[in-house]
C-alpha cells in the first residue's frame, strides 16, 4: 500500500511502517530532491511500461539518494522494516559509492547467473551480508521477502521459488518462522553463495 506524497519540510523525520510505501517522484521527493535513510531497510523500486514494479536496490542507515527521474516513471520506497528518512535540502554531494548504483550492478550480476537456485543462494547471501547480521550459529535477515518479490528479483517464477526455499529449508538452511517478519539462514549457505565476494 502506497502512502501519499508527504510534503515535509528538509530536515524532518519521516516515519514508515513496515510494509508501507512512499512513492518518491514529487513533492520535496522531486526529480532533484535526496534523502538520507536515518533508521531500518527499505527497498526502493521503480514502475515498469508492462506495469510490475522492479526491484533496483535496498536503502539502510546511512544511505542517501538523490531521485533522478532520467528514464524511471516513478519512484517508490517499500518499508522492510520500520523507516526513518530525512528529507534533504541539498543534493547529495559525490561520494565515493552510490547505493543505488552498487545495488542495482549486484542484482543485474545474480540475474546474470545460470540456474534458478544459484541466482536465489547469491541473492539471500548478498541480503545477509549487506543487511544481515550473525546470530549464534544462523545469520538472521531483519525482514522478510515474499516468493513474489524473491521471484522478481532472480528472475523465475514463483512457483520455482517456492520450490526453491522448500529445498533450502528441508536441508535446514533456511528458517522462516510463522510467527515474525524476519528470516534465519545458515552460515554454510550465506558463506558457499555463489558470487559471495560481491
Amino acid at each position: 500500500m502506497a502512502s501519499p506524497l508527504l510534503n515535509e519540510p528538509a530536515g524532518a523525520l519521516v516515519r514508515i511502517a513496515s510494509g508501507q510505501s512512499l512513492w518518491l517522484d514529487t513533492g520535496p521527493f522531486g526529480p532533484s530532491a535526496a534523502l538520507e535513510i536515518v533508521e531500518g531497510i527499505g527497498r526502493l523500486s521503480c514502475s515498469c511500461e508492462q506495469g510490475d514494479a522492479m526491484t533496483i536496490a535496498f536503502l539502510q542507515a546511512g544511505d542517501q539518494w538523490q531521485c533522478q527521474r532520467g528514464c524511471i516513471q516513478a519512484v517508490c520506497l517499500e518499508a522492510l522494516t520500520p523507516l526513518v528518512l530525512r528529507p534533504l535540502a541539498a543534493p547529495v554531494e559525490t561520494v565515493s559509492s552510490d547505493p543505488v548504483q552498487d545495488w542495482t550492478l549486484q542484482l543485474l550480476r545474480i540475474r546474470h547467473l545460470a540456474k534458478a537456485e544459484q541466482r536465489l543462494h547469491a541473492l539471500l547471501g548478498l541480503l545477509v551480508f549487506r543487511l544481515g547480521r550473525r546470530c549464534g550459529a544462523w545469520c538472521d535477515l531483519p525482514f522478510r521477502l515474499s516468493h513474489d518479490r524473491l521471484a522478481e528479483l532472480i528472475g523465475t517464477t514463483r512457483v520455482t521459488t517456492t520450490r526453491l526455499m522448500s529445498q533450502f529449508r528441508l536441508a535446514q538452511l533456511l528458517e522462516v518462522p510463522r510467527q515474525g517478519a524476519w528470516m534465519r539462514l545458515a552460515p554454510a549457505l550465506v558463506d558457499s553463495a555463489p558470487l559471495a565476494t560481491l
